[in-house]
């Protein structure tokens, strides 16, 4: 069977994701690009006799190397040599994709443009002739609704026809001008006969020697021949800024968008009735000044009671299919090493952590269904406006809303962001919003102390952690950053019905990780404190669990901290969070039912243990705030290149977790009891 290499490219919020998604189904795979830790996603296509490797290029808005996302899609197909190159554009916004679309043609790759969200587009009074387009450009055009499967036929057809060559795919040549093109032609004819940089089109690089483009310059001084070229340049650059007045950077992006404007013009013919489109009316109510920041907090507020309302019926069942598992161990094995590492071990570790999955996956699909809509992008647009206020960057907004799902993924994000100072600052703050892994530890402690104020209680927890980054972020503002913020500039993609099939893709990814979590580092880190809770024996009796090895270990740290009404128990588990904040739930869950021959909830034997609702409170409010988990640090550390920042947010957040408990704890103790 032979392959075909396709590359998936397109702007962000294209739909370039549902149509990877169509095409390829549950037949992809998700990796790293080599020597990068930002995510790659290959999918297959099988037609026939061949197969379709369709590699998922990152969401780009220009092929000009700014940020990594420009260099991966480049690199990818320049280096990795696609066969075709499959461009998915939003038809309701054409001309600001198509400038993507036309630096793409000039790799002279076949290509094959589809042309997604038409119905959006008819929506707003906009109607694409495919064929005119299609002639315009030089590449087939495929009309699809990607949310919907319209078009998905197709596209595969097209796709195959120009792999057979039954279709023409020749992208054309835009015409610069008579100056410009006779320096190409002479820069092309240059390169030729050096041999510079062989594998690489030559008008393609000549372009890119006009645009001063900095990752081919660096590529083309390492050339050995090269220097015999750079005098030419500056005499073509200098002639060219002399006749036109202005750098040839600017003439070739002004006559990009004018080949676009004309092929709009052409192509696309607008409706005689004016409307208001309905993200339009939905955004004049979602993002005004003064309602838009109640009503996203009043979403919010929605989000984490239907997390608890609808999670704790199908809690109560998984309890009860624990409560029935341990039953089944305790009747069917006899007493001794491997019962009670089966029993206190796996099931009271992993199964603590287990039984919260519910919350996890309706928690998961509410931040999916914010994402899918386009609501999520209205909310970094609103919050920014609160946010920058207290000293927090704009830019910055997007990676922190991404740290609610996972701090990670959040601080690989920031780079996007061209301002090195700001990203440093980003990546500092960003541990400070509250992860899915602390979210266990909050419906455990919320569900078992403020039952029946869940909601409140959680919410206030998320709004304490923005607040604390605006705030911190104030303070090493001024230390880190001195100069002034640029402006935010951040693109509303219209809304769209979220479809079934996407919502599951999204949830699916997030909920992957977190069981694969809880089948590797949660599992082995119970097992290993179940053994330093049963150990040292004294013949076949397990010690006192104050005793223990671990017993030891959290007497030591009690002192530190006892103030905030710890014991030493959840000393312990604050440290085996270190690996993970889930492995927290499953630290409590082994110490404190460890040696118990009952079956009762970690609920019951927190409430038993004499806990207070203030030492509670203080507790969810330390681990919001002290140090991240070993992953995150391990993300700072790569993204920063230095040791030094991941010490930083240890140290302060530390100091911060202990002090805001502190002062929670006492607080609690005068309005609680």
């Amino acid at each position: 069977m032979s392959e075909v290499v396709v590359a998936l490219a397109g702007n962000p919020n294209a739909g370039k994701t549902t149509i990877f998604n169509r095409l390829t189904g549950a037949r992809q795979k998700v990796g790293n690009w080599p020597g990068v830790t930002v995510e790659k996603k290959e999918g297959e296509l099988r037609i026939g006799d061949r197969l379709f490797r369709i590699v998922d290029l990152p969401g780009i808005y220009s092929l000009t190397p700014y940020s990594l996302e420009e260099v991966i899609a480049r690199n990818f197909i320049l280096e990795e040599g696609p066969r075709i190159i499959l461009n998915v554009v939003d038809a309701s916004n054409l001309e600001r994709n198509l400038y993507l679309t036309v630096q793409l043609m000039e790799l002279g790759k076949p290509m094959v443009l589809a042309l997604n969200m038409i119905d959006v587009a008819k929506a707003r009074g906009l109607y694409v002739d495919a064929e005119t387009l299609s002639r315009l450009l030089g590449i087939p055009v495929v009309p699809t609704v990607g949310t919907k499967g319209f078009g998905m036929e197709d596209l595969v057809e097209t796709l195959m026809a120009v792999v057979e060559g039954q279709k023409e795919s020749r992208p054309v040549h835009i015409n610069y001008g008579r100056e410009i093109e006779t320096a190409l032609a002479e820069l092309t004819e240059t390169l030729s006969a050096l041999n510079i940089l062989p594998g690489y089109p030559r008008r393609w690089l000549a372009l890119k020697l006009l645009e001063g483009d900095r990752d081919v310059l660096e590529r083309i001084r390492k050339e050995p021949r090269a220097e015999a070229l750079w005098p030419r340049i500056e005499e073509i650059t200098e002639r060219l800024t002399r006749i036109f007045d202005e750098s040839p950077e600017a003439l070739i992006v002004e006559a990009r968008y004018g080949f676009i404007a004309g092929a709009v013009r052409e192509a696309v013919r607008i409706s005689a009735i004016s409307r208001k489109t309905l993200s339009e009316h939905l955004d004049d109510v979602l993002t005004h000044r003064l309602l838009g920041f109640p009503i996203f907090i009043g979403f919010m507020y929605l989000l984490f009671y239907l997390t608890f309302k609808l999670g704790a019926y199908p809690v109560a069942w998984l309890e009860r299919g624990l409560e029935f598992s341990e039953n089944l161990l305790r009747a069917n094995l006899p007493p001794g090493l491997i019962r009670e590492i089966l029993v206190e071990g796996v099931l009271g570790g992993v199964g603590g952590v287990l039984v919260y999955l519910p919350n996890i996956l309706l928690l998961f699909l509410g931040i999916s269904l914010f994402e899918d809509t386009g609501y999520l992008a209205r909310a970094a647009f609103i919050m920014d406006r609160v946010m920058h206020s207290l000293g927090l960057h704009g830019k910055a907004f997007i990676p922190l809303l991404m740290g609610f799902g996972c701090n990670v993924p959040a601080i690989l994000a920031t780079r996007t962001m061209e301002n090195p100072r700001e990203r440093i600052l980003t990546i500092l703050i960003n541990p400070l919003m509250s992860c899915s892994a602390r979210f266990p530890v909050y419906v455990l402690f919320a569900g078992t102390f403020f039952r029946g104020h869940e909601t409140q209680v959680v919410f206030g927890l998320y709004a304490l952690g923005i607040v604390l980054a605006a705030l911190v972020a104030r303070l090493f503002g001024r230390i880190l950053i001195k100069e002034e913020d640029t402006p935010f500039v951040l693109e509303l993609p219209p809304y769209r019905l979220p479809t079934v099939r996407g919502l599951f893709f999204h949830v699916w990814d997030r909920t992957r990780v977190y069981l694969r979590k809880m089948g590797g580092v949660i599992l082995l880190a119970s097992v290993l404190l179940w053994v330093f809770s049963a150990f040292p024996r004294d013949g076949a009796h397990p010690p006192e669990l104050s005793q223990s090895y671990i017993g030891r270990v959290g007497k030591i740290l009690e002192p530190v901290l006892e103030p905030l009404g710890f014991d030493w128990r959840m000393s312990v588990a604050l440290v085996t969070g270190f690996v993970a904040k889930e492995v927290v739930v499953s630290s409590l869950g082994v110490l404190y039912k460890a040696g118990e021959e009952s079956t009762r909830t970690l609920e019951e034997a927190l409430r038993a243990s004499g806990l207070s609702p203030a030492a509670a409170l203080a507790f969810m409010v330390f681990v919001l705030l002290y140090v991240p988990c070993v992953g995150t640090l391990a993300a700072i550390w790569k993204e920063t290149g230095s040791l030094r920042y991941p010490f930083i947010n240890i140290g302060y957040q530390l100091i911060l977790a202990w002090i805001t408990a502190f002062l929670t704890y006492r607080l609690g103790l005068l309005v609680l009891g």
